[in-house]
């Protein structure tokens, strides 16, 4: 009797209330069986509750087999009482591995022959918030923490997936700057690289990661590094495949994972129907191959390429299809 998989939807904000449906709409196309439980989280919900990530929702994606997220919006100035949704439920569930590969896909301006994977320490860096200003307000300082703990862990889990890829591992990091934080990363990376003796480990500094990227994104299979360098580098990443309506990825801990299209909640264009959902739709096709689905995470995406090529495409891609529109397409080609 084929397994049924309890699956926690998050629309979130802006569009995630129209990528995750059509994302939803691909996944009940594949044959597998799945129950669906719908949480919320993100600006909206803190609006209505006073709280961006209610309990009961942290408690949904505990019990849940895996966890579709869509978009989440958060204020460029602080707001008293709210906290980024995906950031917080990162941190609450331990979800220390931000993985977010780039692939070529038959539509303009993606690169052809990339094919890589950024994974990004998901829970310190400058991302603990932990910020104050001095001087009556004229200077404020952000602590960057960086822990051998987290560090390690990352890299340990970079490690095992490139031992599943090409067994390439690029270290990013800016240690020729800071030599104590970013110091203490390679420390870490290579005390754990010493169990994979199998995988050729190497060394960029970020800056010049960024210029290779670009000049020669075939060149990298894993890259591995601390949470802002990730958080940039991936969008860079994202943007040699053709963008980041194309970009997915995932959030893994040991007991829990959340997966979520890379692009924001992008409200310009919310509720009228012409979000790109591709996104979404690899992104659970990660979600597929975390839950062990590997042909079917692969049937999806050769659907996904398919629709690409042949149409019908989203605004964004030069064409004129909804999002459901773009979906159906993609179920179809299934």
């Amino acid at each position: 009797m084929s397994r049924v998989y309890r699956i926690c939807l998050i629309e979130g904000d802006g569009i995630g209330h129209e990528v995750v449906p059509a994302a939803r709409h691909v996944l009940e196309a594949t044959g597998l069986k799945f129950e669906f439980v719908e949480a919320e989280a993100g600006w909206e919900t803190f609006e209505r509750r006073g709280t961006s990530v209610p309990e009961e929702t942290v408690e949904i994606v505990k019990s849940a087999d895996a966890t579709l997220f869509g978009a989440a919006t958060s204020p460029t100035k602080k707001v008293e009482g709210f906290f980024g949704a995906i950031r917080y439920l990162r941190r609450r569930l331990d979800l220390f591995a931000n993985v977010r590969p780039a692939k070529h896909h038959p539509v303009k301006g993606s690169t052809p022959g990339t094919d890589l994977v950024v994974v990004r320490e998901n829970t310190e860096g400058l991302y603990v918030e932990q910020e104050r200003r001095y001087a009556k307000g004229k200077v404020a300082i952000a602590d960057r923490v960086i822990t051998y703990e987290a560090s390690y862990r990352i890299v340990e889990y970079a490690l095992k997936l490139a031992r599943t890829r090409r067994k390439q591992l690029a270290l990013v990091h800016k240690a020729n700057v800071l030599p104590l934080s970013d110091g203490l990363f390679l420390e870490a990376a290579y005390d754990a690289a010493k169990h994979y003796p199998d995988i050729q480990v190497s060394e960029v500094i970020v800056d010049a990661c960024a210029m290779r990227l670009v000049r020669n994104p075939q060149s990298f299979d894993v890259l591995v590094m601390e949470n802002l360098f990730g958080d940039i580098l991936s969008d860079l990443t994202a943007g040699l495949v053709g963008g980041l309506g194309i970009a997915p990825s995932g959030n893994i801990g040991e007991q829990a994972a959340i997966f979520e299209p890379v692009h924001g909640s992008a409200p310009d264009i919310a509720g009228k129907g012409v979000a790109n959902p591709t996104a979404a739709i690899l992104s659970a096709a990660m979600m597929l191959d975390y839950l062990g689905e590997h042909e079917t995470a692969r049937r999806i995406e050769k659907a996904v390429d398919i629709t690409l090529e042949r149409g019908p495409l989203t605004p964004d891609l030069g064409g004129k299809a909804g999002t459901l529109e773009f979906a159906k397409a993609v179920a179809a080609a299934l």
